[in-house]
């Protein structure tokens, strides 16, 4: 966006001939000129973009059932569906944590694990390697899906994950992503459980989307089953988990206004896994959240939408406030 001003008139507005100025005054003059457009093209873009350089998320199109204020952040297409999302991520900040210090989660710490990386498909042999998830091996990780008209889930959930910690941080607490693009691929299903495991976390939330068939619809939260094998052990952690994934669920459908899955779940909006690395190896409550299917155009609709990532980062930290406040 920018801002052209009005031409500079020599007369008032009344049609009288300013009186002529000193040269020492022309030249404040033209510096004023110069300087004051420029300052109001700067608020202007401020205002629009925010410290971050991105489109505007659309004012309270984001906000939920609770009193978080939500932040500026990218309506793609103003929230219009179909629109791709754009190449960068909405915020770039590293992947270590911050807190504001005050808040009703003050001292908490939740992990938020971004699914895949933007780069995994460049690196397949690191990705394609074999690690220990406990019950048996896994690959390190997968590229994830996409929308069919190339959007990627790596792109999604980064994006989600940025809107949410800046959710829960304006709540008091303490923030970690398992990946910020910050490294060329991954990290392993195994790391990301360790990051959260040595994070102390309070909680843990991995965030996907799925690539089921078109007509599939809907979210779901993956839920931990109860796994002792190896070096996995989730049996302390299944009944705060489910606690975790149920509010979760619930607090996202009332603020996406999306429905559960329709092929998966029961219509519950919650499935049990012990196939997965990042749940089985996690010693801290975690879950994984498929927020909708990028293979649906309907669903891709949303997940390709600004204001609607805005929904969904709202609903997940909802899900998580309650939980941690008991």
């Amino acid at each position: 966006m920018s801002y052209t001003g009005p031409p500079l008139d020599p007369f008032d507005p009344f049609g009288a001939p300013r009186p002529r100025r000193s040269l020492l005054r022309r030249g404040l003059t033209v510096a004023l000129a110069v300087l004051v457009p420029g300052a109001l093209v700067g608020w202007l873009a401020y205002a629009t973009f925010g410290p971050d350089g991105e489109g505007d998320g659309g004012g309270s199109a984001g906000a939920g059932t609770g009193t978080t204020t939500a932040p500026r952040w990218p309506n793609v297409g103003n929230g219009k569906s179909g629109l791709a999302a754009p190449s960068g991520s909405a915020d770039t900040a590293p992947s270590g944590s911050a807190s504001s210090g005050a808040g009703p989660l003050a001292g908490k710490v939740v992990v938020i694990d971004p699914g895949h990386n933007p780069t995994n498909v460049q690196h397949t042999a690191e990705i394609n390697r074999q690690v220990d998830i406990g019950t048996h091996s896994k690959e390190c990780d997968t590229t994830g899906t996409s929308t069919n008209s190339g959007y990627s889930e790596a792109r999604f959930t980064l994006d989600v994950a940025h809107r949410l910690r800046t959710l829960l941080q304006q709540q008091g607490a303490t923030v970690k992503l398992t990946q910020d693009a910050d490294r060329p691929y991954g990290p392993c299903v195994d790391e990301r459980a360790r990051i959260g495991n040595a994070a102390h976390a309070d909680a843990v939330v991995s965030i996907h989307a799925d690539g089921s068939g078109a007509g599939n619809r809907g979210f779901h939260v993956i839920l931990p089953g109860s796994v002792r094998a190896g070096a996995a052990d989730t049996r302390a952690i299944v009944g705060p988990s489910k606690e975790l994934g149920k509010l979760i669920a619930t607090d996202f459908a009332d603020s996406t206004g999306t429905s559960p899955s329709n092929y998966i779940g029961g219509g519950t909006g919650l499935v049990t896994r012990e196939d997965l690395g990042g749940l089985n190896l996690s010693t801290v409550p975690k879950v994984f959240i498929e927020c909708g299917n990028m293979r649906d155009s309907k669903d891709a609709a949303l997940l390709t939408s600004g204001a609607w990532r805005q929904k969904a980062a709202q609903g997940i930290s909802e899900g998580i406030v309650s939980f941690l406040r008991g």
